[in-house]
Formats: C-alpha cells, structure tokens, sequence
C-alpha cells in the first residue's frame, strides 16, 4: 500500500536438512541464523570454520517394528520416521558402497 511492502507472515524453514549440515560440519548455523534475525550479530561476525574430514551420509530410518499394523512395502510416498547420519572416511567405505547400491531399488508396483 502506498508503495510500502508489509509482511504479514514470516515462516523461516530449516527442515531436516540445516540440523544435518550443521552436525556434518560441526557448526552451528541455526544459532548463527538466530542471531543474525534478532539482529545480535552480522554475518561477517562469524568464524566460519567447518570441519571437512570425510563424508557425512544421510539415512532414512524405517521404524516398522514399533506399527506392526503398517503396510511394511515401501511406496512412492515417505514412510521413513526419521533419519540417521553416518561419517565415513571415504566413497570405498563398505557402508557407503551398500547404501549407494541400494538407491536405485524397485521398492514397491
């Protein structure tokens, strides 16, 4: 109104991703982020140091055990309750080989 934008709403999304990068890293950029909102700290405030030793990998965890009454076959839409992170040291770790192998499974018709 009045050449003047009001925002009425504001919803600031970090999902599972930001927590999973954060921990990868060993920083902590959720905090980073708050504080740069509230206006406590700029950006170039920040000693931005991640730690880069090896590769962190992302793992959905399916819980069937705990709904025995759930259809176990996955399909097209997410049934995983959550996920789990696993560091490896390199892409021939025998882990990473088996997930990777996996990914492109036929999962369900």
């Amino acid at each position: 109104k009045d050449d003047k934008v009001y925002v009425i709403e504001a919803n600031p999304r970090a999902s599972r991703t930001v927590p999973f990068i954060a921990k990868a890293y060993q920083e902590p950029y959720v905090n980073y982020a708050t504080k740069v909102m509230l206006g406590e700290n700029k950006i170039k405030d920040f000693d931005f140091s991640p730690v880069k030793n090896g590769y962190a990998i992302k793992i959905p965890v399916f819980s069937f055990e705990k709904f025995p009454n759930v259809n176990k076959e996955l399909g097209p839409e997410m049934k995983s309750t959550g996920e789990a992170i696993q560091f490896i040291k390199d892409l021939k770790d025998p882990f990473f080989r088996k997930v990777y192998a996996e990914r492109n499974l036929y999962l369900s018709k």
